[in-house]
């Protein structure tokens, strides 16, 4: 069974957007961890600017770096 790799608070953008408006937002903060879905870690999203919140699977996010030298999120082994 897999970990949820990325903590609350961290800014993420989603890795696909085929199916999503252009008109949503770009960039958003992980805002609770979620039950495992096929054994995969879900969360919950929002982006405060433009008030949208989703849930994604932690294999469609990429961590957004604000001038973080080594994130602790980088070094667990996935």
């Amino acid at each position: 069974m897999r970990d949820h790799t990325f903590p609350i608070g961290l800014s993420v953008r989603l890795k696909d957007r085929t199916y999503i408006s252009p008109g949503a937002a770009e960039t958003y903060r992980i805002t609770a961890k979620l039950p495992l879905t096929s054994n995969w870690p879900q969360y919950r999203i929002r982006n405060d600017e433009l008030g949208q919140e989703r849930v994604s699977g932690e294999d469609n996010l990429e961590p957004i770096e604000w001038g973080m030298a080594s994130p602790h999120w980088r070094s667990r082994s996935r």
